[in-house]
């Protein structure tokens, strides 16, 4: 009856440890290269900053007419949503894509417009407006161009769900109907 008992523990701690750190059906298994960027508080901030943990992260910029400030909003929904359940190491990076207006000072109004925490929340800048196009094409397989006339940015309204290793899952809507409840539980899954 003990090795009956112990045979089923073993069993149920195996299944239990296998839901953890799980792939995603269909995960993209984009690998982000190695970046050194600049954060809201004039700190360096780097891909190693994220190492071992999920991050979710997005493409705005500050002066943005449109769709930056609902994103930013819809983000702030999520970190709260993650805070509410409980998760830990989740964080979450805003690259901005006008980098020359998105000082790190205009970057950190910006978050405290929203109200946003930004203990586990880096608004980057700190690169060139052509190394931010390249990055996100190169990493995020998204498009980022500033046109020579106006000063608004061209680029995607995805959020993008990275786990600890660097590598982007999943993208979602990040300006209309946003699937939060499936982030959340795509979060839990590969935590």
């Amino acid at each position: 009856m003990k090795k009956r008992v112990l045979t089923v523990t073993i069993i149920m701690a195996l299944f239990l440890l296998s839901a953890c750190g799980q792939k995603l059906e269909g995960a993209l298994d984009w690998p982000i290269e190695e970046f050194k960027f600049t954060n809201h508080s004039g700190e360096t901030y780097s891909l190693n900053d994220l190492d071992g943990k999920v991050w979710v992260a997005d493409f705005i910029f500050t002066n943005c007419a449109d769709v930056c400030p609902p994103m930013t909003a819809n983000m702030k929904k999520l970190q709260d949503m993650v805070k509410e359940e409980g998760l830990e190491n989740v964080e979450f990076v805003s690259f901005t894509v006008d980098p020359e207006v998105d000082t790190p000072e205009v970057l950190k109004a910006y978050g405290e417009q929203f109200h946003v925490d930004f203990s586990n929340w880096n608004f980057l800048t700190g690169y060139g407006q052509k190394d931010i196009e390249t990055f996100a094409m190169d990493n995020f397989k998204t498009i980022v161009v500033k046109p020579e006339e106006g000063d608004q940015v061209v680029h995607q309204t995805y959020f993008y769900l990275v786990d600890q290793d660097g590598k982007i899952q999943k993208q979602y809507s990040g300006l209309n109907d946003i699937p939060f409840e499936e982030i959340i539980s795509d979060i839990k899954t590969i935590q």
